[in-house]
């Protein structure tokens, strides 16, 4: 959505709403199964002494794939965003800086990529979650697989010496 500034360019003080849904086949990454509904962005943009600042808040429903388990799970995110708008972004070194388009900016590819760069590169259905049993591929959160501990090939003489000393 691209939202004009010429109205506030020059007018420290000023601003000027925006809501926007963003394209979610941008935002889609592997372990996303569904978004639930749009993905909606709500901010400003305001001229702070003469530098443009857009403020949004963006809001996500969706079901995502566990990394360790693979279990289906709902996630919801409310991120908050703040970038720099400057004529000549394409000098500045920080991340957080966009570039106008003219006297506009489009403030929904703006908060894509913020959303985009901030993206868990994880997603757990719990802090704690044990993941999948690397022999059998029972998820050790439901309980224990009843798996033997598999002792490394390498360190194997080094088991022996131990039931070498318990016997002495």
């Amino acid at each position: 959505m691209y939202l004009d500034l010429h109205e506030i360019i020059e007018m420290p003080g000023r601003s000027v709403p925006f809501q926007c849904e963003l394209d979610r086949e941008r935002l889609s990454f592997p372990t996303l199964v569904a978004f639930h509904g749009p993905v909606t962005a709500r901010g400003q943009v305001k001229n702070i002494a003469g530098v443009l600042e857009l403020a949004c808040d963006v809001e996500a429903d969706m079901s995502v794939r566990c990394d360790r388990c693979g279990r289906v799970f709902e996630k919801r995110l409310t991120p908050r965003y703040a970038a720099t708008l400057q004529a000549d972004a394409e000098d500045a070194d920080s991340e957080n800086v966009f570039p106008l388009t003219g006297d506009g900016v489009d403030v929904s590819d703006v908060a894509e990529t913020c959303m985009i760069l901030d993206m868990d590169t994880k997603f757990l259905c719990r802090d704690d979650c044990k993941g999948l049993c690397p022999t059998c591929g029972k998820d050790l959160n439901d309980g224990a697989c009843g798996c033997k501990k598999q002792i490394d090939p390498r360190m194997a003489v080094l088991g022996q010496l131990l039931d070498d000393d318990q016997e002495v």
